[in-house]
């Protein structure tokens, strides 16, 4: 995912807190906040330490990185998402978290309800 895509610093990410639209699942915390003026969706993700050490967040990390990725066709393009990891996310495949994800976008209304599509 290219730099533009990713929100790094800390007052963008206080911008989307403070905005607090949030949405949760048991493996992730999602914060969405538009932007009308934007030419495509920005992501900022935080993984604490209770997931584990230094590689196991960056893993993490990884994997929600590729779940955006592959649902990009289905991210609107003018919003700024959070993605907070809760500790029951260590260790799973990325099969589990691209759904849970895609889950979680649901519950935020980030994406629509397509039960017909592919996963």
């Amino acid at each position: 995912m290219r730099k533009t895509f990713r929100i790094k610093k800390p007052e963008e990410f206080q911008q989307v807190f403070n905005q607090h639209h949030s949405f949760a699942n048991k493996y992730f915390v999602v914060y969405r906040m538009d932007r009308p003026a934007a030419k495509h969706f920005r992501l900022g993700l935080s993984v604490g330490k209770r997931i584990g050490k230094a590689h196991d967040r960056v893993w993490v990390k990884r994997r929600i990185r590729q779940a955006f990725l592959e649902l990009k066709p289905q991210l609107p393009q003018d919003q700024d998402i959070l993605v907070i990891a809760r500790p029951a996310v260590a260790g799973k495949s990325q099969a589990f978290i691209k759904k849970q994800v895609k889950h979680v976008l649901k519950i935020a209304g980030i994406i629509e309800d397509n039960t017909n599509a592919n996963s």
